[in-house]
């Protein structure tokens, strides 16, 4: 069994358990886990293998990459601009980005773009080469693609899109690149490490990431089946067309990748989440208002059938809310069960972060090993389960933890 290092409040003892489990019975390779309850760290704990391939130790310090986590962070700076009345939410984006308003996408609101509604979920042709490392180029890819639906009818997941889509708004509005606006406004006031884009002398350790290995044995979901079957469909390309992209790419690293790229650990998101979980403000350091907390955990849209995942999906204005999908086929491969007042993110392999503010909490869980399905897995999900009952929550069986 690997070693797990930190410390755990004696309240939370089943959490580390279950984190202890994970090791011992469910494939985790290396991994962190970390909570506030009211503004206290509860739970930092972190354990096993960054890098098995050298034999390096996941480090009080080990970060890596959280995948769509990075998405929270983006629309925590879009909100924090809404805050100051320099972007307003329902109004249309053609405002503060002109060139975006054509190819059927005039109507698109700052709303619809954090809801996932901007109908630009993926690219038709081909990303150049290194494409995602340029952030111009990315932006010009985003002005001129059509339209895969009327904008404001429905929700698609925008898997990287949404980085470039809501980060060129922060950037348009700010004045601000999305790395320097996340890292000025938010990062260093917390003493947070979350990063989008590190620096060249980036100080601490980044494990690989180990992409998940099928077993044959999981229930295809529709997702996948449309991933592998359809080179040319909303999936494959939302999903593949990346010019090369990938997770353990040093360049990609330092790129400012908002909707998958931000590296990080459980602590350093817990970091941004726990002013996000009391009232906007920590130590000192205020995020946003309590009003616009308000609008931040708010469900603002929700589907039957997401356009990009094929699955029932709920956001709030930029992050996901509690997603039930464990009635269908498959369905844990498509959930992520948290309580119905929290908001946050999951990333790709089952990552998260989220705060709720009913209870105080602010929670993440990250690791190098991904899991299989498009939300979380039994592990991340289990970290949460263990959390919402040492709080007194009663039961998820609604879709969302409840007292």
């Amino acid at each position: 069994m690997s070693t797990v290092h930190g410390t755990a409040d004696n309240k939370f003892a089943a959490v580390r358990e279950e984190f202890e489990r994970n090791f011992a019975e469910r494939g985790e390779v290396g991994a962190s886990v970390c909570l506030s309850v009211n503004g206290e760290t509860m739970v930092d704990l972190w354990g096993g293998s960054a890098d098995p391939d050298t034999g390096a130790d996941w480090g009080e310090d080990t970060v890596s990459i959280v995948f769509s986590c990075t998405k929270a962070a983006v629309a925590l700076c879009a909100h924090m601009l809404i805050d100051r009345g320099q972007l307003e939410l329902h109004r249309p984006v053609a405002d503060y980005w002109p060139e975006f308003a054509q190819k059927g996408k005039e109507g698109v609101t700052v709303q619809m773009m954090l809801n996932h509604q901007s109908a630009v979920p993926a690219l038709r042709e081909p990303v150049k080469p290194g494409g995602f490392l340029d952030w111009d180029y990315m932006i010009e890819r985003m002005e001129q693609e059509e339209a895969w639906w009327e904008p404001g009818v429905t929700a698609g997941y925008h898997m990287v899109n949404f980085g470039w889509t809501v980060g060129e708004l922060v950037r348009r509005a700010s004045g601000k690149g999305l790395g320097q606006f996340f890292r000025e406004e938010v990062a260093e006031p917390l003493g947070s490490d979350f990063w989008i884009g590190i620096p060249e002398d980036f100080p601490h350790p980044i494990a690989p990431i180990r992409l998940y290995q099928p077993t044959g044995q999981e229930t295809p979901i529709p997702f996948t089946i449309k991933l592998l079957t359809e080179p040319n469909s909303l999936q494959a390309l939302s999903f593949l067309n990346t010019g090369g992209w990938g997770p353990n790419d040093a360049d990609g690293h330092r790129a400012e990748i908002g909707g998958g790229g931000g590296i990080s650990n459980a602590r350093g998101q817990v970091a941004m989440y726990t002013p996000l979980a009391n009232g906007g403000s920590h130590n000192g350091v205020t995020l946003v208002s309590a009003d616009q907390l308000a609008i931040m955990e708010r469900c603002s849209a929700a589907t039957g059938i997401d356009a990009t995942l094929l699955s029932r999906t709920r956001f709030a204005s930029g992050f996901m809310k509690s997603m039930d999908n464990r009635a269908y086929p498959g369905g844990e491969q498509m959930s992520a069960i948290i309580g119905e007042r929290a908001f946050g993110h999951v990333g790709a392999g089952g990552s998260v972060g989220f705060a709720d503010p009913e209870c105080g909490l602010a929670f993440s869980y990250t690791m190098n090993q991904m899991g299989p399905g498009i939300m979380l897995n039994e592990r991340g999900q289990s970290l949460i389960d263990r959390t919402y009952e040492i709080l007194g929550y009663r039961s998820n069986a609604s879709g969302a933890w409840i007292r």
